[in-house]
C-alpha cells in the first residue's frame, strides 16, 4: 500500500490543515451569510449550495502545487449541485420528488471525486484502477474521521464554555450564535480533513485494517443470500410479495452489501486480494448473487408498478433498479467468464467502466430532461379514465401533493369531469389545506388502501346526495380516527354553507360540515354552540359578576338540540 500511495501526486504539505480549515470555514460562515433568513429563496440557496459542494469538493483535491484543475473541478461540481438546488428550492411545489434529484446529483459528483483523483480526465480507460479504487476508499475514511474529530471538538469547545462560564467570561454566548456554528464546524472538519490527507501511509493501513475487517462479513452474507435464493426457488417468488410491502429496498440494500464485501476481498489488485480460500468463495457467491437479488427487487418494483401505477417515487426506484441490475449482470458474466482464474481482475475492470457509466446516468437523471412527474400523471389518469382504479380507490390527493405541476393540471382537468363522482372527489382534493396524514407516515400503499376500505366499510349513511356520501366515505377513508370501529353518519339538514353531519362511534358524537364546494370540516361544540376549527381561537370568556360566597345559587331551563338514538341523547346539546 506504501508503493501506491508514492505514486499519488498528493504529497505532504505542512500548510494543509490550516488551508483547508481556513477554506471551509470561510465557506461556513458564507453558507450562513446567504441562507440566514433566506431559506426559501432559490437563488440564495443555489449559491450556497455552489459554496458548499465547490468547496468541500477543492478541499479533497487541493494539493500544494497543483490547484488549477482542482479549482475547475470544483467549479464544476458547485455549479451542478447548485442549479439543482436552485431548481428544487425555487420551483419546489411544481416538481415532483425533487430531493430524489439532488440525491442522484449527489450521487454523480461522489463517484466523480475518485475518478478526477486518479487522473479519469487525462486518461481516460488507462485510469489505474487500484488507484481509483484507493481514492475511494481513502475518502470514505477522511470523511468518517473528519466527522468524528468535529464532533469532539464541539464536546470539547462546551466543557470549555462550562470551564469559563464559572469565572464569569460567558464564551456560550458566542457558541450560540448561528454564524460561529457555521464557521467553527466547517474549519474543524477542514483542519481534520487537512491532517487526514496528509497522512497517506496511515490511511493506507488504516483501508486495508477496514477492508479486512469487512472482509469477515462475506462468509455470512454468502449463506444468507444462498439460503434466501434456495428458499426463493423451493416456495417461488410470490412469497417475497406475501411477507412484506417492502422487499425492493431490502433486496437493493443486500445487493449493496454484498458488492461492498466482494470489493473488501478482491481489493486493488491480485497481490493484495484477501488469500483466504474460505472469503474467495463467499465472494464468488455473493458476486454471482448479486444478479437474482437485483433482478427480483426489479420484479417487485414491477409488481407494484402494475398494481398502482407510476409514481415519481416508483420511477426513481426503477431508475436505482436499473443501475443494481446493471452491476448484477456485469458482476455475473465476469465471475462466469474467469470461473478457472482472473474473475477478479475482470470485477476490477468492471467496476470502473461501472463507475463512469453510474456517474454519467445519474448526473442525466438529475438534470431537467425526464420529468418523472408527468410521465406518472399520465399512467394514473390513465388508469382512472380506463377504469383500472375506482374513483373512490384513486388518489387524488397525489396529484396535488406529490406530482408537482403535472398532477395539479391533471387534478383541474379532472375537477370538469363530466362523471360526477371523479368532479366530487376532485375538487375535495383541490381544496384540501394539506396533505391527509397517510402521507406522512411513509410509503406503505398497500396498507393504507387497507385500512382506508376498512374505515370506509365500517361506515353506515343516513341521508344525503350520493355526492355528499362519496365525499363523506372519501373523507373517512383518509381519516386519522374515524371509524375504526362501526360508524354512523346522519345529515341533519343544512348549516352555515353547507351541510351538518352527525358522526355517531361508539356513543361519541363528532360534528361534521360538508361544505358547498366539497371539503370536510370538524365543527366544535363549545358551550353548546357549533363552531368550525379555523375559527377556535382559545377558551370563551364569560362575565361573572362580582357576588358574595353565600349568593344563592339556580339551575335555569335551556333550549337547544341535540341528538337522539332510540330514543337515547347522544353527546351534548348543541345549536
Amino acid at each position: 500500500m506504501d508503493d501506491i500511495a508514492t505514486t499519488r501526486r498528493i504529497t505532504e504539505w505542512d500548510m494543509r490543515p490550516w488551508a483547508l480549515a481556513a477554506l471551509l470555514g470561510a465557506a461556513g460562515l458564507l453558507v450562513y451569510i446567504l441562507t440566514d433568513g433566506y431559506e426559501d429563496s432559490g437563488f440564495r440557496s443555489a449559491l450556497a449550495a455552489l459554496v458548499t459542494a465547490g468547496a468541500i469538493a477543492f478541499a479533497f483535491t487541493l494539493d500544494r502545487d497543483l490547484w488549477k484543475a482542482p479549482a475547475i473541478f470544483a467549479a464544476i461540481v458547485g455549479l451542478v449541485l447548485g442549479g439543482l438546488v436552485w431548481r428544487a428550492v425555487g420551483q419546489g411545489d411544481d416538481l415532483a420528488a425533487s430531493q430524489y434529484g439532488i440525491m442522484a446529483g449527489l450521487l454523480a459528483a461522489g463517484l466523480s471525486l475518485p475518478l478526477f483523483q486518479a487522473g479519469f480526465h487525462h486518461l481516460r480507460w488507462r485510469t489505474s484502477y487500484p488507484e481509483t479504487h484507493y481514492h475511494a476508499w481513502t475518502d470514505a475514511i477522511s470523511v468518517g474521521g473528519s466527522f468524528a474529530f468535529l464532533g469532539l471538538s464541539w464536546i470539547v469547545l462546551w466543557l470549555v464554555a462550562r470551564l469559563l462560564d464559572l469565572v464569569g467570561i460567558p464564551l456560550d454566548e458566542l457558541i450560540q450564535q448561528d454564524w460561529f456554528g457555521w464557521t467553527f464546524s466547517g474549519a474543524a472538519f477542514g483542519a481534520a480533513l487537512g491532517v487526514l490527507r496528509n497522512q497517506l501511509k496511515i490511511l493506507g493501513t488504516l483501508q486495508s485494517l477496514v477492508m479486512t475487517i469487512f472482509s469477515l462479513l462475506a462468509v455470512p452474507l454468502a449463506l444468507a443470500v444462498v439460503l434466501f435464493l434456495a428458499a426463493v426457488v423451493v416456495s417461488g417468488p410470490s412469497v417475497l410479495w406475501d411477507a412484506t410491502d417492502s422487499a425492493t429496498p431490502i433486496l437493493l440494500a443486500i445487493a449493496a452489501g454484498s458488492f461492498l464485501l466482494v470489493n473488501a476481498v478482491i481489493r486493488d489488485d491480485a497481490a493484495g486480494m484477501t488469500p483466504s480460500p474460505v472469503l474467495q468463495v463467499a465472494a464468488r457467491i455473493l458476486a454471482l448473487g448479486v444478479l437474482p437479488l437485483t433482478v427480483f427487487a426489479a420484479i417487485s418494483m414491477g409488481v407494484r408498478i402494475d398494481q398502482y401505477g407510476l409514481t415519481p417515487e416508483r420511477l426513481w426506484g426503477l431508475a436505482a433498479a436499473v443501475v443494481a441490475v446493471a452491476y448484477g449482470t456485469a458482476y455475473f458474466v465476469d465471475v462466469v467468464r474467469g470461473w478457472k482464474g482472473g474473475w477478479s481482475a475482470l470485477l476490477r475492470g468492471s467496476n470502473l467502466k461501472l463507475a463512469v457509466g453510474t456517474a454519467v446516468y445519474a448526473l442525466v437523471l438529475a438534470l431537467p430532461i425526464l420529468n418523472f412527474g408527468s410521465l406518472s400523471t399520465a399512467n394514473q389518469v390513465a388508469r382512472l379514465e380506463s377504469g383500472a382504479v375506482p374513483p373512490q380507490e384513486f388518489d387524488f390527493d397525489a396529484l396535488k401533493w406529490d406530482f408537482g405541476e403535472p398532477g395539479r393540471e391533471a387534478l383541474a382537468g379532472l375537477a370538469e369531469s363530466s362523471e360526477t363522482r371523479i368532479a366530487t372527489l376532485a375538487k375535495q382534493a383541490q381544496a384540501r389545506k394539506s396533505k391527509p396524514w397517510r402521507y406522512r407516515r411513509g410509503p406503505h400503499p398497500d396498507r393504507e388502501r387497507k385500512l382506508a376500505k376498512k374505515r370506509r366499510d365500517n361506515l353506515t349513511i343516513d341521508g344525503g346526495s350520493e355526492a355528499q356520501r362519496t365525499i363523506l366515505a372519501a373523507w373517512v377513508g383518509d381519516s386519522r380516527r374515524a371509524c375504526y370501529d362501526k360508524c354512523r353518519a346522519i345529515f341533519l339538514g343544512p348549516l352555515d354553507g353547507g351541510t351538518h353531519v352527525a358522526m355517531v362511534t361508539q356513543g361519541s358524537l363528532q360534528h361534521l360540515l360538508i361544505a358547498d364546494e366539497g371539503t370536510v370540516r370538524r365543527l366544535y361544540n363549545f358551550g353548546g354552540l357549533l363552531r368550525q376549527s379555523d375559527e377556535r381561537e382559545g377558551p370563551v370568556a364569560v362575565d361573572v359578576p362580582d357576588l358574595p360566597q353565600d349568593g344563592e345559587t339556580e339551575i335555569r331551563p335551556y333550549t337547544g338540540r341535540q341528538l337522539y338514538i332510540d330514543g337515547k341523547p347522544v353527546g351534548d346539546p348543541f345549536e
